[in-house]
């Protein structure tokens, strides 16, 4: 559920936890008086842990089976060892 915030004419302004379906206020509980509810700038989000990864979500068979798919730098150090085996044999 979202925080809104209002601004009573007395009281100042204040935060309420609401359903996102609820109407606006139009009085304060504190005093009464008439409330207008403010627009915020919203919530940011935040990410909390080490990082989110490719491989994080990835099926449990590809994790297990050691990836038969290739990165890039995988398929960069392979042709630098067949350039380096060449090499060598010549």
């Amino acid at each position: 559920m979202p925080t809104y915030e209002y601004e009573c004419e007395k009281c100042g302004k204040f935060e309420v936890l609401q359903n996102i379906t609820a109407k606006p206020l139009k009085q304060c509980s504190r005093c009464g008086s008439r409330v207008q509810r403010l627009i915020g700038a919203g919530s940011g989000v935040i990410f909390k842990g080490s990082g989110f990864y490719e491989t994080d979500y990835k099926r449990k068979s590809f994790r297990q089976s050691g990836s038969s798919e290739k990165t890039s730098t995988d398929k960069k150090e392979e042709k630098a060892q067949k350039d380096s085996k060449r090499e060598q044999k010549n």
